[in-house]
């Protein structure tokens, strides 16, 4: 296995014989084995144990076992301890998500801190096998059936092209030792259940059936690969930006076969992954909508609009007398000019003393009226929405320029008549937006 594994990292990980990498090692058969082959190849690297206190002593055993590893094989470590216990209850997860937020947040300080480009894992194919069942038993599309890939990002998984088997040969004829947690035995855990009584069976039907699933794998791969290069592609003609807002025209999506496969690749990266939620909202009326915990999916007539949720802020701001600009929550610039040049939606000119400061800017409120240029009378702010066609999301992202209670514009939109410069003006201020 040796030889192999060095041909594996001379052809597809060279990072490896470059830099200093952080090797992560519980201290089980399959990360001791790959400190043992790290070592003999001479590669740098330094050794990373996390400790999460679950399993009483054995737990501290399996730390001290890693560091006398470590100390025999004369690599660098670093060690950690949980509260992995405390830490499930107070963010309401479950002991592996837990566990996985724990120990990734703990490398990625290391790996910062030390400067170490590289975090190396001990995930091999039986792994991909067993992740492949459990994504098949709870529904998944092609990329939820396609193999954990060798490198993602900083991770690098080099054990992924050995079985458990090789690794086990490998340890027992090299006599080499490590940690068993009794735990891995135990099925009442999804994955052990899978490991100890689905793969042993799969492993009959063929010979070579892991080595054939593996190269199923690496087709699927492909396969997905072409559908992203699909969904990509109809997308970007599906999915039209306006602002903050993308507008995807229904009829044009009830038009594509398969209407379900496409729905789905096109939501699921906004958190919307119920085709049939998003399917029941295209037939639904004008101002229902979807929410994710990202993102809200609104039916608008006949389209759907997508926006991302903002994080709540301050919905009031003020603009004092004598400023000259603001950055927040619009781009305005404010100039004091003595004649009105030119009109148009982003530039309006005001009487200065018809103005009282600070002035605010905000967003609509329930009773809202004001007096548009160039109309005789008063017209509520809904109405002028309405009127307007906009959708709920557009009223929500229109921002007001009022003096106390009065709206002096509806920015970009249009301007109040009150406020008007006329022949009696003698300060002029314009405001335009950015």
């Amino acid at each position: 296995m040796l030889e192999e594994f060095k041909k594996h990292i001379d052809i597809n990980f060279n990072n490896l014989k470059e830099n200093h990498f952080l090797l992560a090692c519980s201290g089980g058969v399959d990360s001791v084995v790959l400190v043992y082959l790290c070592r003999a190849l001479n590669l740098n690297f330094s050794i990373a144990h996390c400790n999460f206190q679950l399993r009483e002593k054995e737990s501290d055993i399996d730390e001290d076992f890693v560091r006398k590893l470590a100390k025999k094989q004369n690599v660098g470590i670093h060690v950690t301890k949980f509260k992995t216990v405390d830490y499930m209850n107070l963010n309401k997860v479950t002991l592996q998500v837990g566990a996985r937020e724990l120990r990734y947040d703990w490398f990625n300080k290391i790996m910062a801190k030390y400067d170490i480009p590289t975090l190396v894992t001990a995930h091999h194919s039986d792994d991909n096998l067993e992740t492949f069942i459990i994504n098949l038993s709870r529904g998944t599309g092609v990329e939820g059936l396609t193999s954990i890939p060798e490198k993602t990002g900083f991770i690098s998984r080099p054990l992924l092209y050995f079985s458990q088997d090789q690794i086990l040969a490998y340890a027992k004829e090299n006599a080499i030792e490590w940690r068993e947690d009794k735990s891995n035995q135990e099925t009442k855990y999804l994955r052990n259940k899978i490991r100890h009584k689905i793969v042993p069976l799969l492993k009959e039907l063929h010979p070579t059936f892991l080595r054939n699933f593996s190269n199923t794998q690496s087709y699927l791969g492909e396969t997905a690969q072409v559908l992203e290069q699909e969904i990509k592609k109809a997308k970007a003609f599906h999915f039209i930006k306006e602002g903050a807002i993308t507008k995807i025209n229904i009829e044009s999506l009830n038009n594509l076969n398969p209407k379900q496969t496409y729905i789905y690749h096109f939501f699921k990266e906004y958190g919307f992954v119920d085709v049939q939620a998003v399917i029941d909202l295209m037939a639904a009326m004008t101002g229902k909508e979807l929410l994710s915990s990202t993102h809200r999916l609104l039916k608008d007539r006949n389209y759907l609009l997508l926006q991302e949720l903002s994080v709540e802020g301050s919905e009031v701001y003020f603009i004092q007398e004598g400023e000259k600009e603001i950055e927040i929550p619009v781009q305005l610039k404010i100039e004091l000019i003595s004649n009105v040049v030119t009109v148009d939606l982003n530039t309006i000119y005001t009487d200065v003393s018809s103005l009282k400061f600070p002035l605010i800017v905000r967003k609509w409120k329930f009773g809202d009226y004001f007096h548009p240029f160039g109309m005789k009378g008063v017209k509520k702010l809904s109405k002028f929405y309405k009127d307007e066609k906009y959708s709920r999301i557009a009223k929500e992202e229109q921002w007001l320029l009022c003096s106390e209670d009065n709206i002096v514009w509806v920015i970009g939109k249009r301007f109040d008549n009150r406020f008007r410069v006329t022949n009696q003006t003698k300060n002029i201020l314009k405001f335009t937006v950015k």
